[in-house]
């Protein structure tokens, strides 16, 4: 049994815990992890996949230049936004039902933003979209660790289920160029509904319900504030990747959402049943873990947005050039994901995140030495690809190390605080970073600064995670 990093003896850490190198799945277990993983990779896919096609949609639709981050924008706001409220409502009401609506509403929603007759019948379908994104990740997660018993088999389920959020993400930047070239734009939506018509009809014989055992009332005040809060901080940071940081909205949702999540932890303090359990916050692993998924997802998110200046405005290549280098990143990945819970299992979730933070900062610092050649490319793709494999360590060593030790009814908050942290890492990492390569006096030096930064946080926050799990354990 694998032994809580909160609570372990001094010396004797979660890595101690012996665990076998290849825990076998029941078939039906490997059908339930198929369902929720093809859900997972769905979301994932929703999040590139639009990104190429902008252009030609915004001139099918007629939507001008600036309407065009909308598109975004309005699956953004609300997968974010709404991400702890629906992971706490599975935990009270019920996990698969949630799960389900979820799955139905995103293929309802993805049939409208593909037969979409103008922009605000498209918007519509992207911010139903972000909706049942919002249902789908956290219940998905959470039924996920119920499902899976804590230890090998949840390692290695949760192995499979990052390995494919991440290849999905970069799966999306190259089928979408694809369709739009051989489809056209309308096929990158009609993608997310197929999925949905082959997830959907396997989910309710296979997926178990699970639900807290009492049914307590839910925090409405809490709910308001996070959500509220979330909402206005996304939306800021999104249009701030757009227009930067002066515009008068993105100063004003950016404040609103800092005092409504003080507001939100000052409830939390004092309500009998809040949404979100303070004590599960100063947890250890749960604090430390996510702050290890916060810097991945950001830092990596803005390597491959910096990355895809370099390889089309200085060293030339095509958007299909670009496609195939981040199709080998993806290759990679999945490589490194059939690996990463014997990697788990041999060193300890704790030991493996921050192993792979470190190893993430060093790929990167590695790229600060690339020219303009075009050459290039090959050590770039390689160094690109190496850190991918980092990142992928630390998505799924964070996972393991926030869900580990959660009691039942309380996976679905967890797990609504970890694709919380991945949303908010996908977001915040382009218009934090990001701004520094597009204001630099040329294009190279820009992304020498942005990478160099991205390095040091990540290296960083290696060693400050490394410090706060060993004390956390000590303690």
């Amino acid at each position: 049994m694998a032994i809580d990093t909160s609570t372990a003896p001094p010396g004797r850490p979660d890595e101690a815990a012996p665990r076998p190198a290849k825990p076998r799945l029941s078939p039906r277990d490997g059908l339930v992890l198929f369902v929720l993983c093809a859900a997972q990779f769905m979301v994932a896919l929703d999040f590139s996949v639009l990104n190429v096609a902008l252009p030609v949609l915004g001139a099918d639709l007629g939507m001008d230049q600036s309407a065009l981050q909308w598109a975004v924008t309005a699956f953004a706001l609300p997968s974010g936004g709404f991400l702890l409220l629906f992971g706490r409502a599975g935990d009270l009401f019920g996990r698969r039902r949630l799960f389900l609506a979820g799955l139905a509403l995103f293929g309802l929603a993805s049939l409208l933003a593909t037969f979409a007759w103008d922009p605000a019948s498209f918007l519509a379908g992207r911010a139903l979209q972000g909706v049942g994104a919002a249902a789908i990740v956290p219940t998905g997660m959470s039924l996920l660790t119920t499902t899976f018993p804590e230890g090998p088999q949840r390692d290695r389920a949760l192995g499979i289920s990052g390995t494919l959020l991440s290849l999905g993400f970069t799966v999306g930047m190259v089928l979408g160029g694809v369709l739009t070239d051989t489809l056209g734009w309308r096929s990158t939506m009609g993608l997310l509904a197929l999925f949905a018509l082959i997830v959907l009809p396997l989910a309710p014989g296979l997926l178990p319900e699970s639900r807290t055992p009492d049914r307590p009332r839910l925090d409405v005040p809490g709910a308001v504030t996070v959500t509220g809060g979330l909402l206005a901080l996304i939306y800021a940071l999104s249009t701030a990747a757009e227009r930067g940081f002066g515009g008068v909205d993105v100063i004003v949702t950016l404040v609103a959402g800092v005092v409504l999540l003080a507001a939100f932890g000052l409830i939390e303090s004092r309500a009998a049943a809040p949404l979100v359990s303070l004590p599960m916050l100063r947890r250890s692993t749960v604090a430390w873990g996510n702050l290890g998924g916060l810097v991945t997802f950001s830092m990596m998110s803005t390597v491959v947005f910096v990355l895809t200046l370099y390889l089309q405005e200085i060293l030339g290549l095509s958007a299909f050039g670009t496609g195939l280098v981040f199709g080998v990143q993806g290759i990679v990945s999945v490589l490194a994901g059939t690996y990463a819970s014997r990697v788990i299992g041999r060193f300890g979730a704790r030991r493996t995140l921050v192993g792979s933070l470190a190893g993430q900062g060093l790929l990167v610092a590695a790229l600060l030495g690339f020219g303009e050649q075009a050459w290039w490319v090959w050590p770039a793709t390689a160094a690109v690809s190496l850190a991918s494999m980092c990142h992928l360590g630390a998505i799924i060593s964070y996972g393991v190390t926030v869900t580990s030790g959660v009691p039942d009814e309380e996976q679905g908050l967890a797990a609504g605080l970890v694709t919380s942290v991945q949303q908010t890492g996908l977001t915040v990492g382009i218009p934090l970073l990001g701004v520094l390569a597009t204001t630099a006096p040329d294009l190279l030096t820009g992304t020498r600064t942005v990478l160099a930064v991205d390095a040091a946080a990540t290296l960083g926050a290696a060693a400050l995670i490394a410090w706060g799990l060993r004390r956390g354990v000590r303690a």
